[in-house]
């Protein structure tokens, strides 16, 4: 047997354990005090919880929720994520903590640790020196007894891979709030999605796409896109982060092909950002093939989106002019949400 040595630090880190969460526990992590019941019909708790995703799988390992909330958080009150000790932080790296209520089909951030995290700032160590983060929620989450909380951390060090975990908690709001609006999650580093490099000591790399992520409103309802942020990119190294490309934009906000969601409706939003002489796009998301050619038509407002006529997807004006249409993720239809903007929701 031959095993091909690169990047040896790479494959140790990769031998040893990983990262994963255990407040609120994430699913199905053995290691949680106290450890939750296994739901019906799954047969046993993750013994490999710390191991990455699956390059070509879905982001989240499993989409069946545990039997109760592990976790019953307020909003606008502070909470605590925890993670396992023991585990490698491959020098740090980017992550994003968001909420999600259709079981992480969508999700809004309502936290970031850019950078260095699990660390106190720039570390070539593969031991993680900080495990537990609090923040306060924010005031204006809608309540939900089975609202899910998630986590996507991209390493700095080590090879080029996803980490994830989904935990589902209960969130109390006495204001009545029935949506809250934040930034789209972003997946890199997995098939689908746009790949960093190895930070090489620059940890402002990648920052860009997340800086550049579009809003996405979420509730118990349905999810709608909006104007992408205004912020600058807060890096120009050109380390893969070609944010004019209307392809390296769907695929940096869209869930994988494999895990049969759709998050196109967020990326398309964001296209309306991009200017008339950008580069020309360097890859083609398979998630977001147009169903129908509308491009031509023209005559719109930059940055407004439409149902198309039967309702199956939605369109989005770019430079003037319609898109070709985005399909809708199987089951759901396109729906209109005030004059310029639109949504895939149930029928």
């Amino acid at each position: 047997m031959m095993f091909k040595i690169v990047h040896i630090t790479a494959f140790v880190s990769s031998v040893a354990a990983h990262m994963a969460m255990i407040e609120p526990c994430v699913r199905f992590n053995p290691n949680c005090a106290p450890k939750p019941q296994l739901p019906a019909g799954v047969a046993d708790y993750d013994s490999n919880i710390k191991n990455p995703i699956p390059y070509d799988g879905p982001v989240f390992k499993s989409d069946i929720p545990w039997p109760e909330p592990v976790a019953s958080w307020t909003a606008g009150q502070p909470v605590t994520v925890k993670f396992q000790p023991g585990g490698a932080g491959h020098g740090g790296g980017h992550c994003q903590f968001a909420i999600s209520y259709d079981n992480g089909k969508t999700s809004a951030i309502v936290h970031k640790v850019m950078q260095h995290c699990f660390f106190n700032g720039p570390s070539k160590s593969n031991e993680a020196e900080v495990l537990e983060y609090t923040f306060k929620l924010p005031a204006d989450v809608p309540a939900a007894s089975n609202a899910q909380f998630i986590w996507v951390w991209t390493n700095a060090i080590g090879n080029r891979e996803l980490y994830t975990g989904i935990s589902d908690i209960s969130i109390a709001n006495s204001g009545g709030s029935t949506s809250y609006s934040g930034q789209a999650t972003i997946f890199l580093n997995h098939e689908g999605y746009d790949t960093i490099p190895e930070f090489g000591g620059d940890y402002t790399t990648g920052l860009s796409l997340y800086d550049n992520a579009p809003n996405v409103t979420i509730s118990s309802s349905g999810y709608t896109a909006e104007q992408p942020s205004k912020q600058k990119p807060t890096s120009s190294s050109g380390k893969n982060e070609n944010m004019s490309s209307a392809s390296s934009e769907i695929s940096s906000v869209s869930p994988s092909p494999k895990a049969s969601v759709s998050h196109i409706i967020h990326s398309a939003a964001s296209l309306s950002s991009t200017s008339s002489d950008s580069a020309t796009p360097s890859s083609t998301a398979p998630s977001a093939k147009p169903t129908s050619n509308q491009g031509t038509a023209g005559g719109c407002e930059p940055g407004s989106l439409q149902c198309n006529d039967d309702d199956s997807g939605f369109r989005i004006c770019t430079w003037g002019k319609w898109s070709d249409d985005f399909t809708c993720a199987l089951g759901t239809v396109c729906k209109a949400s005030g004059a310029s903007s639109v949504y895939c929701g149930w029928p």
